[in-house]
């Protein structure tokens, strides 16, 4: 595998929140759903993925820049120690994700067969003749389509994992965003124990509404009079319908904001709704068409001399 930082495409010295949109934008170019017929960038996704938990780690990270463990996150054996495993990752888990496993061993074990005391058995410190440590289970990762409206309201979510075993999660701003939430001891089995769980959610388009950064547009048609006149309509949000005002005069085109109503931020606070009012007009109404006919008294004016024509 290659370094972490070069697969992300950063700096050593990135900070969190460099290292956090470089993963995203790869994830979001490599994702297996967006990559059906091509197994090099399902591999490449595993990589990023892979070289993310690395170094949204801080420990881990420390230790990778530092020299202790390698790409994988396994310890870095001495010159001539013969202890090994490298990670192996395969295709498959639940939504076809990927799974990894880890390779065992900790530096407790490579530091006690050299500087004294050997290991039981008597095994070579430089020969590799110790017995190897149980790994923990594969880790599994998954994929979650999330309803547009509760991935704005972050509304908990019900997944079941591998084995049957049924989890509620809470949603986050990052996960919606695309940053997979992790879920401890819940991936496969293992010797030493379970393995984690990725879950990765994917927004579900919308019949009307539209997401734009942190806002959601919505196109709203209002009727020829309630333009003219004015009116309070029924408009619906990711959270159930609201009453709006239609000031009078209004044309199509007009944008109403409706505050809070859009996505959650990480810092708490939220995106707006943004309303598009469509002025609709009944097809065939006789008297709409005779009304206009004898409606001169705007037959001058030029609506459209402002784009020069």
């Amino acid at each position: 595998m290659a370094d972490p930082y070069q697969t992300l495409g950063v700096a050593r010295g990135a900070d969190e929140a460099a290292i956090k949109k470089a993963y995203r934008k790869l994830a979001k170019e490599l994702h297996p759903d967006r990559n059906k017929d091509n197994p090099a960038a399902a591999a490449r996704f595993s990589e990023v993925t892979q070289a993310y938990d690395l170094l949204s780690d801080k420990t881990k990270r420390a230790q990778f820049d530092r020299g202790e463990i390698d790409e994988a996150g396994n310890p870095k054996a001495p010159f001539g120690y013969g202890a090994g495993g490298a990670p192996r990752g395969r295709p498959g888990g639940a939504g076809g994700g990927f799974e990894f496993a880890e390779a065992g061993g900790d530096f407790g074990d490579i530091f006690e067969g050299l500087f004294g005391g050997g290991r039981r058995g008597g095994a070579n410190p430089f020969g590799g003749g110790g017995r190897a440590r149980p790994a923990k289970g594969a880790d599994v990762a998954y994929r979650l389509a999330v309803d547009f409206e509760d991935a704005a309201a972050l509304k908990s979510q019900r997944i079941t994992l591998g084995g049957g075993r049924t989890v509620d999660l809470k949603l986050t701003a990052d996960a919606v965003a695309g940053t997979p939430m992790r879920l401890a001891g819940q991936g496969e089995d293992g010797p030493a124990g379970r393995g984690d769980a990725t879950v990765t959610v994917e927004v579900s388009p919308h019949r009307f509404f539209r997401r734009e950064g942190d806002d959601v547009r919505l196109d709203l048609p209002v009727r020829l009079d309630e333009a003219v006149a004015g009116a309070r309509v029924r408009a619906p949000t990711v959270e159930g319908a609201v009453m709006l005002t239609v000031p009078a005069g209004s044309t199509s085109g007009k944008v109403l904001r409706l505050k809070g109503r859009g996505f959650h931020r990480r810092d708490g606070t939220r995106g707006d709704q943004l309303v598009t009012l469509m002025v609709d007009l009944p097809a065939g109404d006789a008297d709409l068409a005779r009304f206009v006919e004898n409606w001169t008294a705007d037959r001058e004016r030029n609506p459209r001399s402002g784009l020069g024509v």
